[in-house]
């Protein structure tokens, strides 16, 4: 199973973390939530915000292509890198991963999940 390791985030994340053995198939939001890493998703995982846009720093031509309707959201985000991804949509395949969340978020209001 690939690992998924997390870049240190000062709010989210601030020691960053490594997620080993992560479950192929489910998005990187989901993994990151059940392990206690509490990325934003304002629309609870349904690719209707931009809250848990992550910039993938290794293993990104790993993932699935993005639909069209997750890069129009895409545009919107805060930090747009070119291997930008919502993580409620990327889904881990078979490679290892590395994701950095980025610093700000064009989320207005923050809501504890």
């Amino acid at each position: 199973m690939p690992k998924l390791t997390v870049l240190p985030h000062p709010d989210v994340c601030p020691n960053g973390a490594v997620i080993e053995n992560a479950p192929q198939g489910v998005s990187i939001c989901r993994v990151m939530l059940d392990n206690h890493i509490e990325l934003e998703h304002a629309c609870e995982l349904s690719c209707a915000c931009t809250t848990c846009h992550v910039v993938v720093r290794e293993g990104y031509n790993s993932l699935e292509d993005a639909t069209d309707s997750e890069e129009d959201l895409l545009d919107k985000a805060w930090g747009l890198s070119s291997t930008s991804r919502l993580a409620c949509q990327a889904k881990i395949a078979d490679t290892d991963l590395t994701v950095e969340i980025p610093r700000y978020t064009i989320n207005h209001a923050k809501e504890n999940h």
